[in-house]
């Protein structure tokens, strides 16, 4: 005890002490999050049959503004009169409900509708220029030639996007894909269409704009009265708004506040321009070759093939922001693989029964799901039923294809910002604070935006773009997917993506991406993404 007590024993030397967590000292942080848990039904809940009727409703209402958008501005300059108008909203109706039905039983199996896309604007101008230098007798003739035109390419370039899902090509491109190459593509599939939304709103200030803050005021303020209140207007106010704006434009019209105002004015803001209801049939059902039989010319085809690869990256962008907002994981490569083939199918049916552009994963309605907070899979079919019946019904069908554009652009303000936003989410899953991912999703998400921008500005009335040579049908295919935000940010993305070197493959976010890339390599792919009915047992393993 002397001995122990004669030595003392010093205290080792004290550690340097670890940094304090400010973030934690701040407020509190979030785990990632695969799944968003403040959707009231998810993919497979249903709300009860009166509510889902409503919100399937509302489904068809978004879905038509891009339909009439798009007939628009092409069926004119084809020749078509407004009869001729009439009978291609009915068919873009009825080819989406067919290929909304599909997509959600044996497709991707996520609550998208399948909508009229952009992406075949240029193709289509490029036949109309082809048609305006030769004679015919009247308008309507050109008119028959062009969309019959447009029928043989969509047939034929319907193969390419058969080929690439059914051989599984497109789920072996979407497995270089990693967070850091999602974020730029969902969030372009929504600000891509900007021009969708104010620019347009725009041609109509005094509906328009009414009709963005009362949607904003009524679903995001008002609900907070009270709590039923908060039911109805987080779920309808959609339908509330629009019809409260529509009663506004009839009455500005029957007053005469637009008789004494430009053309452009009238077509934008009355309600009686769209010339739907006189020249719609009653009933009209829509059949394979109702316009004749096809062109097949092999300059056009290339065109169209080019539109086919835009729609097929738009379309994969659109069903990542569907799983995201529908509260499913994200869709393994074989999903992706079947959607896009199962496209092909769709735009092959297109092509048969005449419809003047092929089909897309509509963004917009995707919007509508985080909306809503409503993204059960049994809504969007139930959607289906309403294209179908007013598709068929042309006369019911054009009453509700008469809404004003720039209140349908008001909606799309909101929509497709919600889709923008939900890209953003996916950085959780990679390391944010990565040099090397800063610079990936920079340059993926600015050349995503200034190339398509440069070409839009290049790109003449008559569909000439910056890409001129003597070859049009190469023209036309660099034209449209350099046209594209979505297809540039997937293009961009990936190569830098796959190419830059990561210090750890945590930091791409790799290990949460490879268990949703293999079907069985996740618990819920099974759930939300399997074949219904049991037909899993008679499908063949490559589509499984």
């Amino acid at each position: 005890m002397g001995e122990t007590d004669n030595h003392h024993h010093h205290p080792p030397p004290p550690q340097a002490a670890a940094p304090p967590n400010l973030a934690l000292s701040r407020g509190p942080t979030w785990t990632p999050a695969e799944q968003l848990h403040q959707l009231e039904y998810c993919i497979h809940s249903n709300p009860s049959w009166p509510q889902a009727l409503l919100l399937a409703f509302q489904h068809y209402i978004v879905n038509l503004g891009t339909t009439v958008l798009i007939s628009s501005t092409i069926v004119p300059r084809m020749g078509g009169d407004h009869g001729d108008k009439a009978r291609v909203i009915q068919v873009l109706l009825f080819m989406s409900g067919i290929n909304t039905l599909l997509q959600t039983l044996v497709g991707s199996r996520l609550p998208t509708v399948m909508g009229a896309s952009f992406a075949y604007t240029l193709p289509l101008v490029s036949i109309i220029n082809d048609y305006n230098d030769e004679a015919f007798a009247t308008p309507h003739d050109r008119f028959i030639h062009s969309i019959r035109t447009v029928q043989g390419s969509m047939i034929v370039s319907s193969f390419v996007n058969i080929i690439l899902g059914y051989g599984r090509a497109w789920g072996e491109l979407t497995r270089l894909f990693s967070p850091i190459v999602v974020v730029p593509v969902v969030c372009l599939v929504g600000l891509g269409l900007f021009a969708r939304g104010f620019p347009l709103l725009g041609n109509c200030v005094e509906i328009g704009l009414p009709m963005l803050i009362l949607l904003v005021i009524s679903q995001q303020y008002l609900k907070r009265i009270h709590s039923r209140a908060h039911l109805i207007l987080e779920r309808f106010a959609l339908l509330f708004c629009i019809g409260i704006i529509w009663t506004f434009a009839a009455i500005l019209t029957v007053s005469g506040a637009y008789n004494n105002v430009k053309t452009t004015t009238k077509q934008s803001c009355r309600t009686d321009q769209s010339y739907l209801m006189s020249s719609a049939p009653w009933i009209k059902i829509p059949y394979p070759f109702q316009w004749g039989t096809p062109i097949f010319r092999a300059s056009h085809v290339f065109g169209m093939i080019g539109a086919a690869l835009v729609s097929s990256a738009e379309s994969t962008g659109t069903f990542f922001a569907a799983a995201r907002l529908s509260g499913a994981t994200a869709p393994p490569a074989h999903v992706l693989s079947r959607s896009i083939g199962l496209q092909g199918l769709g735009m092959l049916l297109e092509g048969l029964f005449g419809s003047l552009v092929g089909t897309t994963a509509s963004v917009e309605n995707v919007g509508l799901l985080g909306l809503t907070h409503i993204g059960s899979r049994r809504v969007v079919q139930i959607s289906t039923a309403f294209m179908i019946f007013f598709s068929i019904f042309g006369k019911f069908g054009s009453f509700f294809a008469s809404i004003p554009l720039p209140i349908f652009a008001a909606i799309y303000c909101v929509l497709l910002g919600i889709v923008a936003a939900s890209g953003i989410t996916f950085i959780q899953f990679a390391n944010n604070n990565s040099m090397r991912n800063m610079y990936v999703l920079g340059v993926s998400l600015f050349l995503g935006v200034s190339i398509p921008q440069y070409f839009a500005m290049k790109t003449s009335y008559d569909g000439h773009g910056p890409v001129r040579t003597n070859a049009i049908w190469f023209n036309d295919i660099l034209n449209t997917i350099f046209s594209s935000p979505a297809t540039v940010a997937i293009t961009v993305g990936t190569i830098l993506d796959n190419t830059l070197e990561a210090n750890y493959v945590e930091d791409r976010g790799v290990p949460w991406w490879k268990p949703f890339q293999h079907s069985k390599g996740d618990v819920r792919t099974e759930e939300f993404y399997s074949y219904p009915l049991r037909l899993n047992e008679y499908m063949p393993t490559r589509f499984l």
